[in-house]
């Protein structure tokens, strides 16, 4: 006998104890003569499969099996009809049933329709297990313990379990909001498909409809001769992320509403209609109602793109995860620069604590980052995070080595920021050159996003 749980709902006796003798030398069994039983019993016991008759006295099947469904979604259902009646089935595979068999019963196709319906559980429960393991060692999750973030989480654990219900993340810069995209992805039933990300700010408006749907050949002046694929399409069967959604433009909010409405686009230049089925991230910064009220954003694609809206903490508003953060950016930091840090001084703590962090989380990062790299102790103290003492942000170092105009210097008179640029350089060049001039393939072998890294090669002139 295996584990595999079955549940027989039939009000005949005779053919619900016909089921129950093939059945038990292989599974365990449990018969119900009534819908109402079973729905009573689901509520203790989980089976991982129900043969339910359609014809039943009192809760009809249809209701018994969406009762079931709103108990234990996981749990498959396979009705059984005494006659083929197409209605009926459609009826059945509409309120959740997996799979139908026809009276009188022939053995062969019971074991046969039982088999799938319970290879189908294994797989599901394996991609859960899958699931859930990928969320333990590759997904960033937000440190701290704080009321405010732990309730952001439990909500985006609720909402995750959709796979194409849009939402909209709001929040102040820096507070993480592409954390939550992420975690919204990964623990959806998406999550084994790709998670796609644009800043919708960082790309020029007049480009910015043709990255997200695509063009086709000879759409316009500088288009690629084989046209291209849109971030909508590379996003089908995953997630697309949204970031900085108030700067679309007027067309490319359209053609995005009507997206969300049936899933449906067009290529820039195309005519041909194409299909896709991303869910919609989106977030911003800004108060998207105030620019509906001035027309300069639609208000059905607002409604559209805020079905569920989710609003994220800034960092003043979770003061007691500043410090496990900071430890989280230290040990970040002291890895990848390879520097054994203790912790922090006590009068770094409190600076820490003081600081306002208007910059949220990001403002953090870039404050530990500088820390561990400039310090040179065993411990981050006061001094090395250079924050000024009234927690009016960062305090630069000192220095008459150059003028008013001249380049920011370290206490050493080095040019950091020249410096970093030029290391910055030098990886772009190798992954350009390992990637064979492929900027995708770069950006990969980088870890950036695509967009981020044509913008920064373009900044800095390769």
């Amino acid at each position: 006998m295996t584990d595999w749980s079955v549940f027989i709902v039939e009000d005949e006796e005779s053919v619900r104890e016909g089921i129950r003798i093939a059945l038990e030398p292989s599974y365990r069994v449990r018969t119900f003569p009534d819908a109402e039983s079973a729905v009573e019993a689901v509520r203790t016991d989980a089976p991982d499969l129900v043969l339910m008759d359609i014809g039943l006295p009192g809760m009809g099947g249809i209701e018994g099996i969406r009762a079931i469904k709103a108990l234990r979604p996981e749990t498959l259902i396979v009705v059984i009809t005494a006659y083929e009646d197409v209605q009926t089935v459609v009826a059945a595979m509409k309120g959740g049933a997996f799979d139908y068999l026809v009276k009188p019963l022939q053995m062969a196709s019971l074991e046969t329709t039982i088999g799938n319906a319970l290879e189908t559980v294994r797989l599901h429960k394996e991609v859960r297990s899958l699931q859930e393991r990928f969320l333990r060692e590759k997904v960033p999750l937000f440190v701290g313990e704080s009321h405010a973030i732990r309730e952001v989480m439990e909500f985006v654990e609720s909402i995750a379990k959709s796979p194409d219900t849009p939402v909209l993340i709001l929040g102040p810069t820096g507070t993480g909001k592409e954390l939550v995209a992420a975690a919204i992805h990964y623990r959806s039933p998406n999550f084994h498909g790709p998670l796609v990300s644009v800043n919708c700010a960082a790309i020029p408006k007049e480009l910015l409809e043709s990255e997200l749907f695509g063009y086709e050949r000879g759409a316009f002046t500088g288009a690629s001769l084989a046209g291209k694929k849109g971030l909508v399409e590379e996003a089908s069967g995953g997630t697309l992320f949204l970031d900085e959604v108030a700067d679309l433009s007027p067309d490319a909010q359209a053609k995005l509403l009507r997206f969300l409405e049936d899933g449906e686009f067009y290529r820039v230049g195309g005519t041909r209609r194409l299909r896709a089925s991303a869910r919609i991230v989106s977030a911003t910064n800004k108060e998207l109602e105030s620019l509906v009220g001035k027309g300069l954003f639609r208000e059905d694609l607002y409604y559209r793109l805020a079905v569920v809206r989710v609003a994220v903490p800034t960092l003043s508003q979770r003061r007691d995860d500043i410090l496990p953060i900071a430890r989280h950016f230290l040990a970040e930091f002291s890895r990848k620069f390879d520097r054994v840090v203790s912790g922090f001084s006590p009068e770094a703590e409190a600076a820490l604590l003081a600081s306002p962090w208007e910059g949220n989380v990001r403002e953090l990062r870039n404050v530990m980052e500088r820390a561990v790299l400039s310090g040179k102790g065993k411990e981050i103290t006061a001094a090395d995070l250079r924050l000024s003492p009234g927690g009016a942000g960062p305090r630069l170092p000192q220095t008459d080595s150059a003028g008013p105009s001249g380049p920011p210097l370290t206490p050493e008179g080095i040019d950091l920021p020249a410096v970093q640029e030029a290391i910055e350089k030098r990886y772009i060049e190798e992954a350009l050159r390992l990637a064979a001039g492929k900027e995708t393939k770069a950006a990969q072998l980088l870890g950036v996003n695509y967009h981020t890294f044509r913008y920064r090669r373009r900044r800095l002139g390769l």
